[in-house]
């Protein structure tokens, strides 16, 4: 087992030379694959996609090991400590930086929607733009002092947010449907695949973060918020599966490929659906509770 964690460190920890090398020849690799006249699926491609999937990966790992040295010099900043040490605060920004990043990548879908007439895009667009919507009714007139104080209000929020999150998931089942019975398929240009493939390792990693960082808080806005990076997670490893396999995938296997769309976005479906469910009953059953010892 030991050996094993060591070959993996040093795949993944290589040095910075190998870094930089990495990062070059992937870059060269990929615009050589792009402005060539042959195939994307030519073995070239494919090794360039090969090299730049690691060159991402290392390049994200080091950059990850240099954030955390230079964590301990940027405690001494007086709003870097407030961020580290003040939980509702940091909900707080982390709230307005995840809006912020939800509505630049809704924007993106929606233009690439409109341009390439993928009803796809559009649609995904506009569910990105419903979770930003509901970051913004978590944000809504609540300072990081108050965001824990009233706990009926933010009880409110929270159903509510499971309300919308349930009738999006009713639509965007309606939409899988459409697109799993015509099978239809997307080609996405290169650089909106990768934006794409970085939206879906942001949005796994932050939901991965929260909910393993925050599971012993009972706050009805953490739980929202995790519920909101978990859905943006799951549907964007829907979004780059459709078009990894636009991509990738061989006419021939078009069986194949609507069996697989099919299989991830049911699972992807009911995990939403409970968790929708679970938020508008938890938070009634709670709202009710309140309301019965209050009066008494």
């Amino acid at each position: 087992m030991e050996p094993l964690k060591k070959a993996l460190h040093k795949l993944l920890f290589p040095g910075k030379a190998v870094v930089l090398l990495s990062v070059l020849l992937s870059a060269f690799l990929l615009a050589y694959t792009f402005s060539s006249d042959t195939q994307h699926a030519s073995p070239v491609a494919y090794i360039a996609y090969l090299v730049s999937a690691y060159s991402l990966t290392v390049v994200c790992t080091n950059g990850f090991l240099l954030f955390r040295k230079g964590a301990g010099f940027a405690r001494q900043n007086v709003w870097v400590n407030r961020y580290i040490t003040d939980v509702p605060f940091r909900v707080h920004i982390s709230l307005y930086l995840s809006l912020a990043i939800n509505i630049l990548y809704a924007v993106i879908k929606f233009i690439s929607g409109v341009h390439y007439r993928s009803l796809w895009l559009v649609s995904i667009a506009v569910y990105y733009g419903l979770l930003a919507l509901m970051r913004f009714l978590l944000l809504w007139r609540e300072s990081p002092q108050s965001i824990e104080k009233n706990r009926r209000s933010a009880l409110r929020r929270y159903r509510f947010c499971g309300i919308i999150l349930l009738l999006m998931n009713q639509a965007l089942a309606v939409i899988v449907l459409l697109i799993v019975q015509q099978n239809r398929r997307y080609e996405y240009p290169g650089t909106l695949i990768y934006l794409m493939a970085a939206y879906a390792f942001y949005s796994i990693i932050i939901a991965t973060k929260n909910f393993i960082k925050y599971r012993k808080h009972h706050s009805p806005i953490l739980a929202a918020a995790k519920a909101i990076n978990l859905a943006a997670a799951l549907v964007s490893i829907l979004s780059l599966e459709t078009a990894m396999l636009a991509r990738f995938g061989s006419p021939k296997d078009a069986a194949f490929q609507q069996q697989m769309v099919a299989a991830t976005s049911g699972f992807i479906c009911v995990v939403i659906l409970g968790m929708a469910v679970s938020m508008i009953v938890r938070s009634s059953k709670e709202i009710k509770n309140s309301r019965s010892s209050y009066t008494v």
